[in-house]
């Protein structure tokens, strides 16, 4: 598919109002079948809505769609399994376009910079029946004065609803930069508490991660409102 032709018309959806996007069902409930407006009204059914964080650099219009945006780039492998829900019920939404991009393990982002033309580390994926957009990447890198971050963005209808930042623990960033590639930039100079989205909101922007072998698996829920 085109870069042009990548972003879908998805359906009738706004972003969620109340403080911006994304959204966590509490660790007791889930975005599965069988929730719906009558759990959260009850309370049987939390979700605690993020606050939406600034764009940031380097956004691109029309990326590609596909699952694997590493392409050559080293780095410890991520999986991102990226959840969008409707925000009244905690069910999930099919079809939502979810575009992500960050820097590789040197700090650099494709398209810009040292690397015009170029397009690793970017890519759309629709959300599936179960609301999840999948991605296969890596570990992102840093550069001066931000701390570890993924960009994201929903389209819906082609137009963008959502945009936010991904963090990670710092614990964790420690573990891996330990190794090659990232350890070859030792010097990484901002932690989450030190950077300015990140204290804007940004600690309920954390990713869930857990180890899956040589992998890490990355996940978080976005809520959107449905019109």
């Amino acid at each position: 598919m085109s870069r042009r032709g990548s972003l879908v018309k998805l359906g009738g959806l706004v972003a969620a109002t109340l403080a911006g996007g994304s959204l966590r069902p509490e660790a007791s409930q889930g975005a599965g079948d069988g929730i719906g407006p009558a759990g959260v009204a009850s309370g049987a059914v939390s979700c605690m809505l993020a606050p939406e964080l600034t764009e940031g650099p380097f956004y691109l219009p029309n990326e590609k769609v596909r699952r694997n945006i590493a392409e050559s780039k080293a780095g410890t492998p991520l999986t991102l399994r990226l959840t969008v829900v409707d925000a009244s019920t905690c069910r999930a939404v099919k079809g939502a376009a979810v575009d992500i991009w960050h820097c590789d393990a040197g700090g650099v982002y494709s398209g810009v910079q040292n690397a015009p033309g170029k397009s690793f580390l970017r890519g759309i994926q629709k959300t599936d029946a179960k609301g999840i957009a999948t991605f296969e990447t890596i570990y992102p890198g840093w550069y001066p004065g931000r701390a570890v971050h993924i960009h994201v963005k929903a389209h819906l209808g082609g137009t963008v609803v959502h945009t936010g930042q991904l963090f990670f623990p710092d614990a964790l960033t420690d573990t891996v930069y330990g190794n090659a590639p990232y350890s070859s930039r030792p010097s990484r100079e901002t932690r989450n508490a030190a950077d300015s989205i990140f204290v804007n909101g940004g600690k309920r922007s954390v990713l869930a991660l857990r180890k899956n072998g040589s992998r890490y698996v990355g996940s978080i829920t976005m809520g959107v409102h449905r019109s």
